[in-house]
C-alpha cells in the first residue's frame, strides 16, 4: 500500500460507491506524486533551511489533497435533505 492509499483510506468504501473510489484513487495518486518531489538539499548554501522548507511545503500540499478528498467524498455521499415540514 502506498502512502497516498494509506492516507486516503483507499480500501474504506462501505457503500462501494464508484465515485468515492475515483476520488480516493486520484487523491492517493496525487499524494504519491507529491511525495516524489525531492526534499534533499542540492547545494551547500542554506541547504538545511531549503530542505526543511521543501518538506514543509510537501506536507502542506499532501494534507490539502487529503482534506479535499474528504470533502469530495462527503459531497458525493451526502443524502438529499428531507423536508420535515408537512410530513
Amino acid at each position: 500500500m502506498t502512502q497516498g492509499e494509506y492516507r486516503v483510506g483507499i480500501d474504506f468504501n462501505p457503500s462501494s460507491d464508484d465515485k468515492v473510489g475515483q476520488i480516493k484513487r486520484m487523491a492517493a495518486d496525487l499524494i504519491d506524486l507529491i511525495e516524489t518531489i525531492n526534499s534533499d538539499a542540492q547545494s551547500s548554501d542554506n541547504c538545511g533551511a531549503h530542505a526543511g522548507e521543501k518538506y514543509r511545503l510537501k506536507a502542506l500540499a499532501q494534507t490539502a489533497v487529503e482534506e479535499a478528498a474528504m470533502w469530495a467524498v462527503k459531497a458525493a455521499t451526502k443524502p438529499a435533505l428531507k423536508n420535515h415540514e408537512g410530513e
